[in-house]
């Protein structure tokens, strides 16, 4: 209907008899937030709606729910349902996949064959009525407004304040363009997917220039993703970098598993030159810091080390690697 009757419209008068104003209500609720809450009185209306705009998944859930609303009375004499309320389990993908499929149509056509097989069928021919075009290199994406100045206070700034960046005149009909500076299209891509679906797939190698950008661009979930991801390359020759990122980036989670990775190879990491200039840093960080005060990080590993302890043969092992971490202290003249 948006792309022949109604297309090229700003409104749309809906004056058929049999569409309620509530029940379309719940149906937009639907589509955009993969979850309907409607009072009994409406449902009908409701799978009326969900027929007509061929919603079979919406429709075949509110059969399941009127059902299973009437078994719950029936086995309750006097218990009145007045909402009926329908919410996908938390694994459902749907709604993840069908706004994925926004972010696959801003992609340019350059790039979508770079991030692999996507988890959802490609659009052919689909129109996803862009209303903003972010040129990042040589590479235009055609995006939404509403997405991006929701998901980011930067992007909000950027599009809608007097703080936004000089705007190039858009040709007639085309939607106006912004400019981004220092990031590439590649690592914009996975910004695109994590602002639409709040999820990307995001390789190892690339989650510490994403995350640059996702800190900049004030994303802390897609921060997050980041972590998670730079959790998978921990090892004695990375951990420490990790660490300091992590810290940087104020990625509480990541720099957690990077001490608790620590604790399990303390013995290896004391030869380090890595790891004891972490730890001379730490002590010099602690304001007006006395010979004997601790030291966050040594004070994350000791407790890691300990937590380990679950039977006796266990205490041994865990006193070596803290005796390994004492000896490193008292060689660089930090005692605590």
């Amino acid at each position: 209907m948006l792309d022949t009757k109604w297309k090229g419209k700003s409104v749309v008068v809906l004056r058929h008899p049999l569409i309620n104003p509530v029940a379309f209500g719940a149906l937009l609720q639907y589509l955009y937030t993969g979850r309907l809450d409607v009072g009994v009185e409406h449902v009908s209306d409701c799978e009326r709606l969900a027929k007509q705009c061929q919603l079979w998944d919406l429709l075949e859930d509110l059969e399941a729910k009127c059902e299973k609303v009437s078994e719950f009375v029936a086995s309750k004499p006097g218990t009145c349902v007045k909402v009926l309320t329908i919410e996908p389990p938390p694994a459902d993908p749907r709604l993840r996949e069908d706004l994925a499929l926004l972010a696959d149509c801003a992609l340019p056509p350059e790039l979508r064959g770079d991030l692999g097989e996507l988890p959802f069928p490609c659009p052919d021919g689909f129109s996803s009525c862009p209303d903003i075009c972010f040129r990042v290199a040589d590479s235009s994406f055609l995006c939404h407004k509403a997405f991006f100045c929701g998901r980011s206070d930067y992007f909000r700034a950027l599009l809608d304040d007097h703080f936004r960046e000089s705007e190039e005149p858009a040709a007639s009909g085309d939607p106006p363009v912004v400019t981004l500076h220092n990031i590439s299209p590649e690592i914009f891509s996975h910004v695109l997917y994590y602002v639409y679906s709040d999820h990307t797939e995001l390789p190892p190698e690339l989650a510490y220039d994403v995350l640059s950008v996702a800190d900049m661009y004030l994303l802390p979930g897609l921060k997050r993703l980041c972590g998670r991801s730079l959790a998978q390359m921990l090892e004695e020759d990375s951990v420490v970098g990790v660490w300091r990122i992590a810290k940087l980036f104020r990625l509480a989670r990541l720099e957690d598993q990077c001490t608790e990775y620590m604790a399990k190879v303390i013995e290896k990491l004391v030869e380090r030159e890595d790891f004891v200039e972490a730890v001379r840093e730490e002590a010099a960080a602690v304001a007006a810091r006395q010979e004997t005060d601790s030291i966050p990080l040594v004070d994350d590993i000791r407790f890691h080390v300990a937590s380990t302890v679950q039977t006796y043969s266990a205490i041994e092992e865990a006193q070596q690697r803290l005796r390994a971490l004492e000896d490193l202290l008292v060689s660089i003249g930090l005692d605590c």
